[in-house]
């Protein structure tokens, strides 16, 4: 028997996604089955599952609307890089970083073309992409870099640029994972107003939850034509209004 059969019978008896990866689902899963306590330098926030779920929602809509268009590196527009996977911005990540995060996942060529992209952001990320369509990422190898490789990098950026998110309710911490995953940690400028207005919030705890989602909500300015964007900051804001609320242990996965 393989070892991902063998995985996937062990993920059917925790209750967590048969997907084959031992990832932060899997792993805070057999924390709490065997009683393991872990301490909180040992990990940066503990979100839902359902917020996790929503991220992905917000990047690729569904695995079919992935498989149907996303499998082949694409230019969400704006000044992003050629993206690939569940929201991998090439153009804004390190090349040590995608190494790092892609090597023994797909092909070497593949990664050595898509590396051509590092760096490269805003209409020549256009072009670039068209060029590297030859190059398929599978939906169950960009859901295992996002869950294993990516969203634990974020949830650190994350805690780094809002000290205090780790009290929030899990859902909360998950939006606003989401928040950093889709616009980075910078806090200065013009389009940064709402960002910055956020961290005294966190730090005054879970009774700012409401004025959090108000500034969530108040980022849509940005976007007037951007549907998707639009739709994306009210949904976070609903869910961090209504993240106070009683979760399973089962719920949450420690990142």
């Amino acid at each position: 028997m393989s070892t991902e059969i063998r995985i996937r019978r062990i993920q059917k008896a925790l209750g967590v996604r048969p997907d084959g990866v031992i990832g932060p689902e899997t792993l805070s899963a057999l924390e709490s089955r065997l009683e393991i306590a872990t301490s909180p330098s040992a990990t940066s926030l503990e979100c839902s599952m359902t917020s996790l779920t929503e991220i992905v929602k917000f990047e690729v809509s569904s695995r079919a609307n992935y498989e149907k268009t996303l499998q082949r590196a694409t230019w969400p527009g704006g000044q992003s890089g050629v993206t690939i996977g569940i929201g991998y911005d090439l153009g804004m990540t390190a090349r040590k970083q995608i190494e790092a995060d892609w090597a023994g996942h797909i092909a070497d060529a593949d990664l050595t073309a898509l590396l051509v992209a590092q760096g490269v952001t805003g209409l020549a990320a256009a072009t670039l992409a068209r060029s590297l369509s030859a190059v398929v990422i599978p939906f169950d190898v960009a859901e295992l870099v996002f869950y294993q490789k990516t969203l634990p990098r974020y949830a650190r950026d994350t805690r780094t640029t809002y000290p205090g998110v780790q009290a929030l309710p899990a859902d909360a911490q998950g939006m606003f994972l989401s928040l950093v995953y889709n616009r980075g940690t910078k806090l200065t400028g013009a389009s940064r107003t709402e960002m910055a207005a956020l961290r005294p919030l966190v730090r005054a705890g879970i009774a700012k939850l409401g004025a959090m989602a108000d500034q969530f909500e108040a980022m849509r300015r940005l976007w007037p034509d951007v549907p998707g964007l639009l739709a994306r900051r009210r949904r976070e804001a609903q869910i961090v209004r209504d993240s106070r609320r009683v979760y399973a242990p089962a719920e949450l996965v420690r990142l």
